[in-house]
C-alpha cells in the first residue's frame, strides 16, 4: 500500500470512530449541512446500505429458505425478518375462487412493497396446493427508522376488506412491532 492510501485509510478510520463515538457531533453537523447536501449524503448511505446487504447474502439462499419458512399453516406469509442485513418480506394471496380471497402483503414507508424504490428483489410463485393463488417473498435493504405495514385482507364477492394492520419499524438494526389494530369488517375497503 503506497503513502497516500495508508494516509488516506487512517483518515477514514479516524473519521469513522469519531461518527461512532460521538453521534451527538453528528447531527449537529447535519443540521447546518444544506438540504441538497443532506439530501446527497442520504441517498449516499442507502447506496451503501443497499451494496452491502447484497455483498453479505446469498439471495437465491434466502429467497429459497422465506419461500419455506415465510409462510404459516393458514398459507399466510408471517411477519418479515431481517436475515443478511435484508428484511425479508412474504406476501401472498390464497383464492378460493374469483372473487373470494384472504391475502397479507407489506408496505414500506407507506408504498406497497413492490411499487417500493428501497425494493432490492422480489420473486413470485404460485402457491402449492389445491387453492389458486401465489406467494412472494421480497428483500429490502434494513435502514434505520424504516416502516413496515403488514396488511391481512379478504374479499368477499369482489369486495376487498382490511382485517388487520402490524406496523414495525426498524430501530438499531432489528425490526420492533410498534403497533397492531384489527379492522372491522366496517373499515376500510
Amino acid at each position: 500500500m503506497s503513502q497516500p492510501e495508508r494516509a488516506s485509510t487512517r483518515r477514514i478510520n479516524a473519521t469513522a470512530k469519531l461518527l461512532s463515538a460521538h453521534p451527538e457531533d453528528v447531527i449537529a453537523t447535519l443540521e447546518q449541512m444544506k438540504p441538497d447536501a443532506l439530501h446527497n449524503l442520504a441517498a449516499a448511505v442507502e447506496q451503501v446500505q443497499v451494496e452491502r446487504a447484497l455483498k453479505r447474502g446469498d439471495l437465491d439462499t434466502i429467497i429459497d429458505v422465506a419461500f419455506e419458512t415465510g409462510f404459516g399453516r393458514d398459507g399466510l406469509a408471517v411477519l418479515p425478518w431481517i436475515e443478511h442485513d435484508v428484511i425479508v418480506c412474504p406476501g401472498g394471496l390464497i383464492a378460493k375462487s374469483k372473487t373470494n380471497h384472504k391475502c397479507r402483503f407489506v408496505s414500506v414507508n407507506n408504498c406497497w412493497i413492490w411499487e417500493s424504490d428501497e425494493l432490492i428483489r422480489e420473486d413470485k410463485r404460485s402457491s402449492p396446493g389445491k387453492l389458486d393463488g401465489f406467494r412472494a417473498v421480497a428483500l429490502l435493504p434494513v435502514h434505520q427508522s424504516m416502516t413496515l405495514d403488514v396488511v391481512t385482507g379478504k374479499a368477499r364477492a369482489g369486495q376487498h376488506s382490511l382485517d388487520r394492520v402490524t406496523s414495525l419499524e426498524v430501530q438499531n438494526g432489528s425490526l420492533v412491532e410498534v403497533a397492531q389494530r384489527s379492522v372491522s369488517s366496517g373499515g376500510m375497503h
